[in-house]
């Protein structure tokens, strides 16, 4: 590689989609940018040309990540090579050190954060300019000591004075050298610890998200179960009536803020699970209009659905597909005044199913475009009332969308002309007809109500109370247990049918009382027991693990705070 050449870059993944983000991340810096697909592709572009930093993806069918590393290093030519290892996994310290030995200089988590990536480039692609820089330096100075060897042998005499000054220079040059490789260094250790920072403040924040909207949940369970016994009991009073409508509105709003931030913080640290089946577009936008419906008659707004070809199939999860269109409209209603008109129009295109949603409401400012989908970002305005918010639903949609493999744009002419989302996600592969009728789901029989002996053990006072005195009040028989120790007694003295168990409580956890109640003879017959995580560590993963703790220890359902009311019913007793 001459001096005036771009350093090359070489590209390590066995999915096209990710290369094209690499190198979408580092055709700023200016280099030359080479990708292949597999280890075997990568040692035939090393053995051609010359690579200032290799990014190389662990996981790759054939010869992965770590065997591609261990022979580019040991071969002489690319031992000096360094290597960035690139994994969408959780990598462990055995792992790591395998990376080390097999001459990783760094690793890089999926989904991978541009600047971060950028920068780390930078640092390798300066210190391999500087190594060049060296070599050229040290090759000056091996000639430059052969030629005063020669001298020094023909003019040993007349010339000592002027070797000796030509000495003192080289001592300085080499001083100076070495003081700039220490500044270098220098340089490189801030950049180091201001990654390591801006990496700990990221942990710290998703950690934060998830351990409030996990803590937050603790008080939505009573409140939700007091409201549904607000609303059972009739009354004539309007007081009363209007109380109870703003309490279950704003309830809701609550949950559905609480369950935003929950999958924000699930797709920061990657812990969302996605469902991959086929999805009829049409059930989608109907599953979301009924979302939002409160809302648009509330503020009398009109929602016109086009929807003409009712076979648009994609591939994906349906509730969270439905969540992100009910995303979308719940949006545009919000910013849109009373009387105002949403429009929503699904259409195939290109290969892609196409859902927009239009509205008459406020619009977007040049200024704020940029940042429109960007977390915590809110468009203020004194026109119409939002009704406040947090500024994630955009965030949430964009991050959801593009784990399906789509995109998502948005348009607005300005200010008071309203704006324009539209959503593309691939079509399913083959598009069939509508399924026949021997696909349908079997008709639900009615539930017959029956007088239950429940035990219920939770350390929050008000969810456990509240939730017994709902019980009561549809005729079962109900205990009360505030801690693991007395649901367990309770239980061997009670013999329950069901046990409804909080996972986190003190002194015996949920887990371990299922486990021993499992564990009895009585314990072992055709009872049931549900679950549901109270609490979260400091590091905000509980829920994650949850379900499949639950399983092992012997639950037979597990549910999420804060559950409704009507349906816990209907479960516990059919």
């Amino acid at each position: 590689m001459n001096g005036s050449s771009p350093p090359n870059i070489l590209m390590v993944d066995d999915q096209p989609a990710r290369l094209l983000t690499y190198r979408a991340i580092l055709e700023p810096l200016g280099h030359n940018l080479v990708a292949v697909n597999s280890g075997l592709e990568a040692l035939d572009a090393l053995m051609k040309q010359e690579f200032a930093v290799v990014l190389l993806d662990v996981k790759m069918p054939g010869m992965d990540g770590f065997e591609t590393a261990e022979l580019i290093h040991d071969h002489p030519r690319f031992e000096a090579i360094p290597i960035i290892f690139v994994t969408g996994v959780h990598v462990t310290e055995f792992d790591r050190l395998k990376g080390y030995k097999a001459g990783a200089i760094d690793y890089v988590y999926i989904p991978v954060i541009p600047e971060i990536l950028r920068s780390k480039v930078a640092v390798l692609v300066e210190l391999y300019a500087k190594r060049r820089e060296l070599q050229g330096v040290n090759k000056e100075l091996a000639d430059s000591n052969k030629a005063l060897a020669d001298a020094n042998s023909a003019l040993q005499s007349e010339k000592t004075r002027e070797l000796e000054e030509l000495n003192g220079h080289l001592q300085r040059a080499n001083d100076e050298l070495s003081r700039s490789n220490e500044s270098l260094e220098t340089e490189i250790r801030e950049r180091t610890r201001a990654e390591n920072m801006l990496k700990e403040a990221v942990v710290k924040r998703d950690e934060f998200l998830a351990m409030l909207s996990h803590e937050l949940r603790n008080p939505l369970s009573p409140l939700r179960n007091a409201s549904h016994m607000l609303m059972q009991g009739e009354t004539q009073d309007p007081k009363i009536i209007w109380s109870r409508g703003v309490i279950e509105r704003q309830l809701k709003h609550m949950i559905r803020l609480v369950d935003d931030l929950l999958d924000v913080s699930r797709i920061a640290r990657g812990k969302i699970v996605l469902v991959s089946e086929r999805v009829n577009v049409a059930e989608i936008i109907a599953a979301a209009v009924e979302t939002v419906q409160p809302l648009l008659e509330q503020k009398k707004q009109q929602l016109e659905v086009s929807n003409t070809d009712t076979n648009i199939t994609v591939r994906g999860d349906p509730v969270r597909l439905s969540q992100v269109v009910g995303n979308l409209l719940h949006n545009a209603a919000k910013y849109t005044g009373e009387g105002g008109h949403i429009a929503l129009i699904a259409r195939s295109n290109a290969g892609m199913a196409e859902i927009c949603v239009r509205d008459s409401g406020i619009g977007i400012s040049a200024e704020s475009m940029p940042h429109i989908f960007e977390l915590f970002t809110q468009i203020p305005s004194e026109r119409v009332n939002t009704g406040g918010g947090l500024g994630i639903g955009l965030a949430l949609v964009r991050a959801l969308v593009e784990l399906h493999g789509g995109d998502i744009s948005a348009a607005s002419m300005g200010l008071d002309r309203g704006s324009e989302f539209t959503l593309r996600l691939p079509l399913f592969a083959e598009m069939a007809a509508a399924t026949d009728g021997a696909e349908r789901a079997p008709a639900i029989e009615p539930v017959v109500q029956v007088r239950r002996n429940i035990l219920i053990a939770d350390d929050n006072q008000d969810a456990r109370e509240s939730l017994a005195l709902m019980l009561r009040l549809e005729g079962h028989e109900v205990h009360c247990a505030s801690d693991g120790e007395e649901a367990l007694a309770l239980a061997g003295q009670r013999r329950p049918e069901i046990v409804v168990l909080d996972v986190g409580m003190p002194k015996l956890d949920g887990c371990e009382v299922a486990r021993r109640i499992r564990a009895e003879s009585w314990g072992r017959e055709r009872r049931r027991s549900t679950s549901w995580p109270q609490r979260v560590g400091p590091t905000g993963r509980a829920q994650e693990f949850a379900p499949r703790r639950t399983r092992e220890a012997g639950f037979d359902m597990h549910l999420v705070k804060p559950v409704d009311p009507a349906t816990i019913c209907d479960m516990l007793v059919s």
